[in-house]
């Protein structure tokens, strides 16, 4: 036979349909060499090519696929249908006012979506055309990236980039090992290390890679970058010899080769296959507050808009009733017409209606608001004040459909590392058996002069001396970081611990180089890796080697790491580090009690700590180790689950040395930001996997929590001592008891009567909260009351969280009962879930990598740059949006509902009151740009007041411009100036006579009459009005603002003459020739349009000017006090930063606040800033400027004289 029945078996149990082993594993083979007869069959397994994909359409599809996409949208569709409608039956108005409108937001958007695909296919061609080497019959050949195979060998030289996910065979370095930097997929810039498969380590020339004959077991591809399951079978001597592989042998595309001359590889996964492809995951549309109310506000204009036809149509068949009216003398009827049923005909006429009607719609809004927010979100991006030198980066805009959201955060959800704290770590101290030792107090083993430091034991005993150095080269020889060498000296780095730095740490924890370079200013100093040995200095100058043996790598589930090393006496040792809460539980001796005392009194200050212990190995338990370690590392199915087991077996009986403190600086302006946030009404979380002393700590640093704060613990200390059921209803009481069962939102965040409460919750009391509700009715409920707590306390902290369990908490606050806006705002991979998850996610450039930039909305250099991100940018955004979709609502209004009165005055005859130019153009042209540039550069505020007052963010809060009642007064307001033109146009032209030639003309006007000069007069007073009122609403004027307001009306009137004033060929009819010119050519024409365009704008004018006088806002207040002090009010000193030496006292009832009493000798121009001025008594102290309003010149000649007025 030419198969054994062990092949046969093989191979039907790998290929027949639903075996598991099909779909979670594949077989390649390296070089695409058959394995030895008798092994297995070799059927060669059909893989994708090397080529990436990233963009959207090809040349064949664009046009169907964009249309089709386009066209999903309710109002593109519904313009479609108009436009189809107009081409099918006889409609009033031409199919072009529809469809050139439609046909410009299709083209519009279609350019710019092709343009961005363009670049995508441009980026995809360079990435899959450039070259790469392959070993090819013993030589390196050169080919394209996209023709790359599964089972290629590949040779890579230092700084290149691999091209395909690749399993390490060998490399340049003895020791098999390569350096590689992941910064393009999870942005981390430290120096990784990866293992050659040790069989295959020693091959290092084309031929001898080339001789290799192995097959390699894997799974099939998964996106997780940090996960990968396989074994390599090499045939020597035709047996095979298995050998594990891990993610410690997998180079994914798009690192890059570090520190390595070369390195040999084989392909394993290719083109959409590889790790990073699989991780482009589409992120979910998100989609804003305003976006929601603007299809809310549409749905009612639909409405109105069937209504307006419906009930056109019904009087139309009351007036047509009468005979002499359904058919008149100038207008018969066609037989067929005759013939056709009165509900086609009706139908027909109610089709028409909705054509005449259907600008209530506003088509060009959609193109509007998109170009307002691609072009604005470029002033987020040019905006210099959040430009980080240090890092050279600017703020980055990834979502710009969001822009406007970024003015209605309610709740903040904050990473700790590198986000509040800088991630740059240094080395404060370390506890050995409760001696304290301090790098700055002693360096290279001698205390220096001057320490002054009781703490410290300058003379220990015996025991503790090898105990203490015991713990040195335990810290020097378990982690993972490599020495970057830059000048080596007779094989050794001489002068590392002589100040001369001739090389440096890297590794993938920033951690891991602080202890190491805190060792080396004590005294031991790590050297480097050879030849799977670590070398390190002692204080003698003598240089100890140690066997690495094993490295039980860190992970975030055990929280520590182990190595297990070979002295050169032959002792083997087991280095264990980690978090305390990992570490305690399985130590068996040592000073526990004293180490735990100085963790906990470091955890408090604020430093990150980290325990050290060790265990002496037996040559039998190191064998047993080396049993399980294999075993584990062997299997395919849950090797993770099984490593885990043998780590755990492993990691025990532990002997305590002691324990570090390492720092983590808080940002610049951390604090400032967060108190900020707070008065801004935004509610801060602090979601961070630190213990939660350490969080703690940097939660009163960065003003989280105040002194005066009373901290809730809702941990598992607490629950081990009382049930869950019974702390969550004992911290309910506690808040609700102090606020009256009222939420938190009610009182203001500055309020000297409301006791601040911020909670703290651990990640595995968070578990037992978000559990589900068993059988019995105790647990149901714990969600909810969880909530009520959190609505009732200024801040919560949550610590020991999974980057999972973040994501929970904001999906939780999202979908409680208010639906509050949420923020998100982290800096490395583990943040990513929660940043996808809130309605805005934004990330920080930090240490930790790019990964939460990449998927973030918007991304920072700095956590302080979110400061002027929301309270300026965001304000400004917003407050720009609302006015855009509310004008855009009450311009189509005043224009479309004349046209609905004009229909009682021709018969309901579906009659056009303006030309079919006016109609096309109205949107497009007469009054689309001024709305574009209002939303794009107005400044209601000034931007300094908005930084120093964060309490203004709160006027613009839960959607306020954009609430129901504000919109039902921009459409009674556009209903009324409808009415104003239309009536006050027709009371014009009410008294008409017959001139001598025929022509009918208003006696009192001397103006030509005419239906198409009535609906010219009316469309003029329409275009005036509207801009004017864009006009009124403008208060930061630019010459940008003159030039487009004032152009758009020239233009207006220039294309109006130009339109009736030559006979243009190409038009079969003109009906509008000589109109315009002839109605201005008549007085009492030009007085009626001044004086229609007052009526409209009067009562929006007085409406404001009462306002602002009896029931100001705050923005009003503050517009007036600007002008007061001409633009000078963000130079005045706020209220609440002026520090009172000489006292203070008490005003009134409400809010009993500190009033500062200001020096005499200071100017007037520091003295007083009222930043809020409300009738609640949070803020105000002083009386506001604007009651000195009256009294304006007696403050001038204050100025005058230089008068000190004392309040």
């Amino acid at each position: 036979m030419g198969m054994d029945v062990s092949t046969l078996r093989t191979l039907i149990s790998r290929y027949c349909v639903g075996e598991e082993n099909w779909v979670d594993s594949r077989t390649i083979y390296i070089g695409h060499k058959e394995p030895p007869p008798g092994t297995e069959a070799f059927i060669q397994q059909r893989f994708p090519d090397n080529r990436i994909v990233s963009s959207k359409y090809t040349f064949w599809n664009f046009i169907p696929k964009n249309m089709f996409e386009q066209f999903r949208r309710v109002a593109n569709f519904y313009f479609l249908i108009i436009f189809l409608v107009q081409l099918i039956i006889d409609t009033p108005t031409s199919p072009i006012t529809s469809g050139l409108p439609l046909f410009f937001v299709i083209t519009v958007t279609a350019i710019k979506q092709g343009y961005e695909d363009w670049l995508r296919h441009k980026a995809d061609n360079s990435v899959n055309q450039c070259p790469v080497h392959v070993v090819q019959h013993g030589k390196v050949v050169r080919k394209q990236s996209r023709k790359l195979r599964v089972g290629d060998v590949v040779f890579v030289k230092e700084n290149e980039t691999f091209p395909c996910d690749l399993i390490l065979l060998s490399t340049s370095r003895d020791e098999g090992v390569c350096y590689v930097t992941t910064a393009s997929l999870d942005g981390e810039s430290s120096h990784k290390t990866y293992f050659a498969v040790q069989d295959t380590k020693a091959y290092n020339t084309e031929q001898e890679v080339d001789s290799i004959h192995a097959t390699i077991e894997c799974e099939q591809p998964q996106p997780d970058l940090y996960k990968f399951v396989g074994r390599i079978n090499i045939y020597m001597d035709n047996e095979p010899v298995a050998r594990p592989l891990g993610s410690e042998n997998l180079l994914l595309r798009g690192a890059t080769l570090k520190n390595t001359e070369y390195i040999y590889a084989v392909a394993i996964y290719t083109g959409m296959e590889t790790k990073m492809a699989l991780n482009y995951q589409s992120k979910t549309q998100k989609r804003s507050a305003v976006e929601k109310s603007m299809n809310a506000y549409l749905v009612v204009y639909l409405f109105i808009l069937i209504s307006k036809a419906f009930v056109n149509t019904v009087l139309k068949y009351v007036w047509q009733a009468d005979p002499n009216r359904d058919e008149p003398w100038y207008n018969d009827r066609t037989e067929s017409e005759r013939q056709r049923h009165i509900v086609i005909r009706a139908f027909t006429d109610f089709l028409a209606f909705m054509v005449l009607f259907n600008y209530i719609i506003p088509v060009s809004m959609y193109v509007t608001v998109e170009m307002q927010k691609f072009l604005g979100s470029y002033f987020i991006m040019w905006d210099d004040e959040m430009f980080d030198e240090e890092l050279g980066e600017r703020a980055v805009v990834n979502t710009s459909d969001l822009n406007e959201e970024l003015g209605q955060v309610e709740y903040v959800f904050t990473d700790k590392t590198g986000t509040l704290t800088e991630n740059n770590m240094e080395f404060i101290e370390c506890c050995v058996d409760g001696h304290v030792y301090v790098p700055h107090v002693i360096l290279n083993g001698q205390v220096m002069p001057g320490a002054g430091m009781d703490m410290i034991d300058t003379s220990p005993g015996p025991e503790a001396r090898e105990h203490e150095e015991l713990f040195f080269r335990a810290l020097c020889l378990c982690h993972t970081v490599q020495v970057k060498e830059e000048e080596t000296v007779d094989g050794i780095k001489q002068g590392i611990h002589q100040g001369k730095s001739t090389s440096f740490y890297i590794s993938s924890s920033p951690d891991e180089v602080a202890l190491v370079e805190g060792m080396k200013r004590l005294g031991f100093t790590y050297l480097r890796l050879k030849d799977s040995h670590m070398e390190i200095l002692n204080r003698e100058d003598e240089i100890e080697r140690f066997e690495l043996l094993e490295v039980l790598t860190f992970d975030s589930v055990r929280r520590r790491m182990s190595v297990i090393v070979r002295s050169s006496s032959g002792q083997l040792y087991l280095f264990c580090k980690g978090a305390d809460s990992s570490i305690f539980p399985r130590v068996i001796s040592g000073k526990v009690e004293q180490v735990k005392a100085r963790v906990e009194h470091n955890a408090v200050e604020g430093l990150r700590t980290l325990c050290v212990a060790y265990r002496l190995l037996s040559p039998e338990q190191y064998q047993e180790v080396c049993h399980l370690l294999s075993g584990a590392k062997l299997a395919l199915q849950d090797r993770d689950k099984r490593l885990a087991e043998a780590y755990d077996i492993i990691e025990k009986d532990l002997i305590l040395l002691g324990a570090t403190a390492v720092e983590d600086r808080l940002q610049e302006k951390a604090a400032d930001t967060i108190e900020s946030l707070h008065k801004a009404g935004m509610k801060v979380w602090v979601l961070t996997g630190d213990k939660m002393e350490t969080a703690a700590a940097t939660c009163y640093a960065s003003k989280l929590f105040h002194r005066n704060t009373q901290i809730l613990e809702l941990t598992t200390k607490r629950t081990e001592e009382q049930s869950l059921h019974d702390v969550l209803f004992d911290l309910s009481r506690t808040v609700l008891r102090q606020h009256g069962g009222m939420t938190r939102d009610t009182f203001s965040g500055l309020s000297g009567d409301c006791t601040d409460y911020g909670l703290i919750i651990d990640g595995a009391t968070l578990s037992a909260v978000m559990r589900p509700p068993q059988e019995d009715s105790n647990s149901g409920n714990y969600k909810e009351i969880f909530l009520e707590i959190c609505r009732n306390c200024s801040a919560v902290l949550c610590c020991r969280m999974a980057p999972l369990q973040k994501a929970q908490i904001v999906k939780l606050i999202k979908a409680s009962k208010e639906h509050p806006i949420t923020l998100a705002i982290g800096d490395g991979a583990n943040d990513v879930s929660m940043i996808l998850e809130a309605h805005v996610g934004v990330g920080i450039m930090g240490k930790e990598g790019r990964q939460a930039v990449r998927n973030s909305d918007y991304a920072i250099p700095k956590f302080k740059h979110l400061k002027k991100m929301l309270l300026v940018h965001g304000h400004y955004y917003y407050i720009r949006i609302s006015e855009l979709v509310q004008y855009f609502f009450y311009k189509n209004v005043c224009f479309i509902f004349p046209q609905f009165l004009y229909q009682f005055f021709c018969g309901f005859s579906q009659q056009p009151l303006y030309d079919t130019a006016y109609l096309t153009l109205y949107n497009i042209s007469f009054t689309s740009l001024p709305i574009l540039l209002y939303s794009l550069i107005e400044q209601h505020i000034n931007m300094d007041i908005l930084k120093k007052d964060p309490s203004l963010y709160r006027d613009i809060a839960k959607n306020s411009l954009l609430r129901w009642p504000i919109f039902i007064y921009w459409t009674i307001l556009g209903v009324y100036d409808a009415i104003v033109m239309f009536f006050g146009a027709y009371f014009l032209f009410d008294n008409t006579t017959f001139t001598s030639n025929g022509q009918l003309m208003t006696t009192n006007t001397q103006m030509m009459f005419g239906n198409w000069t009535f609906g010219t007069l009316v469309f003029t007073v329409l275009v005036f009005t509207v801009t004017f009122k864009l006009a009124l609403d403008t208060h930061y004027w630019t010459w940008i603002n003159h030039f487009v307001i004032w152009g758009s009306l020239i233009f207006f009137v220039v294309f109006s003459l130009l339109w009736g004033g030559i006979i243009w060929p190409f038009l079969n009819y003109q009906r509008m020739y000589y109109v315009f010119m002839q109605m201005l050519s008549s007085g009492p024409a030009w007085l009626s349009i001044i004086l229609l365009i007052t009526a409209g704008l009067l009562p929006d004018v007085l409406k404001k000017v009462i306002w602002r006088a009896l029931w100001p806002t705050t923005t009003e207040r503050i517009q007036n006090a600007d002008k007061l002090y001409k633009g000078h009010l963000s130079e005045f000193t706020p209220l609440a930063s002026l520090q009172s030496k000489a006292g203070s006292q008490r005003r009134g009832s409400g809010g009993q606040r500190n009033v500062p009493n200001p020096r005499r000798s200071e100017p007037f121009s520091k003295k007083t800033m009222f930043t809020r001025w409300q009738r609640t008594p949070d803020y105000c102290t002083f009386t506001p400027l604007l009651r000195f309003a009256d009294g304006a010149r007696n403050l001038r000649q204050g100025y005058a004289h230089g008068g000190q007025t004392s309040v």
